[in-house]
């Protein structure tokens, strides 16, 4: 079972330029939907998480299935919200990693409520969150860069 296999480390320096080379994934950025501008502007991302890194309100973890690195997940702060994100490699997708990863993640972040959004669409990312007991509790709009249009987006929160 995937589940047993997962670790969640603290997040190093290191583990920002495989996180880089995740989301430069086309499929990926699309489903993620609400990305960066220039999702290949190395210096601008390895900057924006290293700030990230030295925040304490952020709460960033890396996944790890049998020691390999596969994905990252976060708990961060937005207009006073604890809010929710994560990203699997491609290359897992379908294996249950962000499931058992956010299992796991849930039971030490003790932020609660924590709130979470996916693109419309982005069918894998809703059934994780809803098998994690967040309930979809409304829709949004907003402009998607990795889509280069405004997009609905489902808001999901846990208490």
């Amino acid at each position: 079972m995937v589940d047993n296999s997962i670790i969640l480390c603290e997040t190093e320096q290191e583990d920002l330029n495989t996180f880089f080379q995740f989301q430069l994934d086309q499929e990926a950025n699309y489903l993620a939907a609400f990305t960066a501008k220039d999702p290949t502007d190395k210096a601008a991302y390895l900057e924006k998480y290293s700030r990230h890194l030295a925040d304490p309100t952020i709460h960033m973890r890396t996944i790890k299935l049998d020691g390999v690195i596969v994905g990252s997940i976060a708990k961060f702060i937005l207009q006073n919200e604890a809010g929710l994100t994560y990203w699997i490699d491609k290359e897992y997708w379908g294996r249950g990693i962000a499931s058992a990863a956010l299992h796991h993640f849930l039971k030490i972040e003790p932020a609660r409520p924590i709130h979470a959004s996916t693109a419309f669409d982005n069918y894998g990312s809703q059934r994780v969150l809803e098998k994690a007991g967040f309930v979809r509790v409304g829709t949004d709009k907003g402009f998607a860069n990795a889509r280069q249009a405004e997009i609905e987006e489902y808001l999901y929160k846990l208490v």
